[in-house]
């Protein structure tokens, strides 16, 4: 898989330095989203400030449990022509697994699940890491959107918070990750976060998200269950 050439830092100081970045990152984010949950800004200090549920992660890098529910139509683009020039082509998709026992991994900073339904959605898509405009990443917590991030090539082992910190990752950076707000302010209603995060990518690609519009042709979303032992990594273009 292509990879971004960094060098490697420590998983420790990724957590540590860019965790509160990435949660201020998605509250901003989540302010435009009127389907978010929390649309509110929260600085860099409040997350800092905020109570420790397991060190070095705080109270604000955790998502809330939420109700909500989101729909997507699904036909051949044969029939969506009929009906709409406003609409987008899945050209890949992959699932895989893991154990789910985090201990047990070769490498518990590897997400394989991710990694592997990623390297299918390429394959089938013929589209790498570099071709994606936006993605939606699944960050129940923070450190999660770190390790898809890496796991999906946008960036090498343990340099995600790199990205993070030059603002790579920013609506108007090189790669928009989680306009939606993600799951830490939109909110994870659980057995509709997947699909909200297609209809995030759909908004997205059709030029129908308003103050959250980025540029994008190709966009990617991947939805975590448990701690990565079930993954699915959708890739969604543009209809030509």
């Amino acid at each position: 898989m292509p990879s971004s050439g960094r060098k490697s830092t420590s998983r420790r100081s990724s957590s540590r330095r860019s965790s509160p970045i990435r949660a201020v990152k998605n509250h901003k984010n989540g302010v435009d989203n009127p389907h978010a949950q929390f649309r509110k800004e929260v600085d860099l200090e409040t997350v800092l400030e905020s109570p420790i549920v397991a060190d070095p992660l705080r109270l604000y890098d955790f998502c809330p449990i939420t109700d909500g529910s989101a729909a997507l139509m699904l036909c051949p683009e044969s029939v969506a022509k009929e009906y709409t020039d406003d609409y987008v082509v899945i050209s890949g998709i992959d699932g895989a697994t893991d154990t789910h026992v985090v201990h047990e991994r070769a490498d518990p900073t590897v997400m394989g699940g991710v990694v592997e339904s990623g390297n299918g959605a390429y394959d089938m898509s013929g589209y790498g890491p570099a071709d994606i405009d936006v993605a939606e990443l699944h960050d129940m917590f923070t450190i999660l959107e770190f390790l898809q991030m890496e796991g999906l090539g946008f960036a090498e082992q343990g340099e995600a918070w790199t990205l993070v910190e030059e603002g790579h990752t920013e609506r108007d950076g090189e790669l928009p990750i989680n306009t939606s707000g993600g799951l830490k302010s939109k909110g994870h209603p659980l057995g509709a976060s997947g699909v909200a995060q297609g209809v995030e990518i759909y908004e997205q690609l059709v030029g129908e998200a308003g103050p959250r519009q980025v540029d994008a042709d190709v966009g990617l979303c991947c939805n975590v269950g448990g701690f990565g032992n079930c993954v699915i990594t959708t890739i969604m273009e543009a209809a030509q």
